[in-house]
């Protein structure tokens, strides 16, 4: 294994090259077949068993080992991209016009890619198969997560692991703990409906826009007020639309934002509680309204003994830490429904190099050394699967 590690380190800056090329050619989630086919072209390159099309973009390479026996392990990178316009002053900035790898889903792809190639390149020192997931539409629900396991991705898989890099840990260093560790990600829209009229005759109106606030203020309750303290939960307006004039009351006035949670019972507390807070409060005034609640993706729940995996296997890369919990969703939470498995951080902000912005930023970039570490995390989390495998079968 150790030989392995080392060459990754070789290989990185074939590494940085892919991700340079897909930061520039990025694509939205359920348009990722220039990205789908960039990633199938290489492994087929490199003689892996490559299925198209699953799940939608999705992409699953299937690599047989010739070292023996073995677990069939399952390794995801996610390839979609936002819309945001990239900000960055940069050589490899992106060229498609309001679209960019604003989460690090472009080093995601080409760590993956890397580990891909000098798996088989090395394929005598694995035992069973490991079976690469190239995953379209991370970003945007229903996700392509739960398709692509609808459409056989995971068959024959025994353990699932995956690797986020994350810019608010510093560079290089592991994260991981067993049990949930990132939230349920909700979403909800609401329109107020109220009477419109002339701005100097707000008798004659129902105020949408005043309405709307009043929900602002009273939904941030559900927190502060009807939620165990010592219970994670977010309730956030991400946005507010209403009006089109400075003297005319508007008739409507919609918000949407987002729910996290990690608790079951209080997920569907909080979505109840929303809705009571929001009829209550257009009741009150005479308004109208409706609620469009979005369950998204459920919490990421690691297996505990993967997560003790994790462990033994970032100590043989480097540093690591238990990672606290992360109120951001993932949809790699299907994957951990269905197989034993982990999901990990490997930090990836670098101060000293400017690179301090938060993922979903129109300046987000990564500290690119950060995908060797997670190259090399990768495969050693496969190696303590294999030779654990193996023990168990002696």
């Amino acid at each position: 294994m150790e030989s392995l590690l080392k060459k990754v380190d070789l290989l990185y800056p074939e590494m940085v090259g892919w991700r340079r090329h897909l930061h520039q050619h990025p694509e939205l989630s359920f348009q990722e077949k220039e990205t789908a086919s960039f990633v199938a072209s290489h492994l087929r390159e490199w003689g892996l068993e490559v299925v198209t099309g699953v799940g939608g973009n999705g992409v699953v390479g299937r690599l047989k080992g010739s070292g023996g026996e073995g677990p069939t392990i399952a390794l995801r990178a996610d390839m979609d991209a936002l819309p945001i316009q990239d900000e960055k002053n940069c050589e490899f900035a992106s060229k498609v016009k309001g679209v960019m790898h604003a989460c690090g889903h472009d080093a995601h792809t080409s760590t993956l890619l890397g580990v891909a190639k000098l798996m088989a390149e090395h394929r005598e020192q694995l035992k069973g198969m490991v079976v690469f997931l190239f995953q379209h539409a991370e970003e945007l629900t229903p996700g392509g997560a739960y398709s692509m396991i609808e459409d056989g991705a995971l068959e024959g898989v025994d353990y699932v692991y995956g690797i986020h890099l994350w810019t608010p840990f510093p560079v290089g260093k592991a994260y991981s703990k067993p049990g949930p560790m990132m939230a349920a990600a909700d979403e909800f829209e609401i329109v107020v409906k109220g009477k419109g009229g002339h701005g100097g005759l707000p008798h004659e109106t129902i105020d949408s826009i005043a309405i709307a606030s009043h929900l602002v203020v009273n939904l941030q309750t559900i927190v502060s007020r009807t939620v165990d303290p010592t219970q994670p939960c977010v309730v956030s307006v991400g946005s507010f639309h209403s009006g089109t004039s400075f003297n005319v009351i508007a008739e409507k006035a919609s918000l949407s934002g987002t729910v996290r949670t990690f608790d079951p019972e209080l997920r569907m507390e909080v979505k109840q509680r929303l809705e009571s807070i929001v009829e209550q409060t257009c009741r009150m005034y005479g308004a109208d309204f409706s609620i469009d609640y979005k369950l998204g993706y459920p919490p990421v729940v690691n297996d505990a003994g993967e997560a003790d995996r994790f462990y033994r296997a970032a100590a043989k890369v480097g540093e690591y830490e238990t990672s606290p919990l992360i109120m951001a969703g993932e949809d790699f939470a299907y994957y951990l429904h269905q197989r034993k498995g982990c999901f990990m951080f490997v930090g990836a902000g670098n101060p000293e190099l400017g690179i301090v912005y938060p993922h979903h930023h129109p300046k987000f970039d990564i500290d690119e050394s950060a995908m060797a570490t997670a190259a090399k995390l990768f495969i050693s989390m496969v190696v303590d699967c294999q030779n654990e495998w193996n023990a168990d079968k002696c």
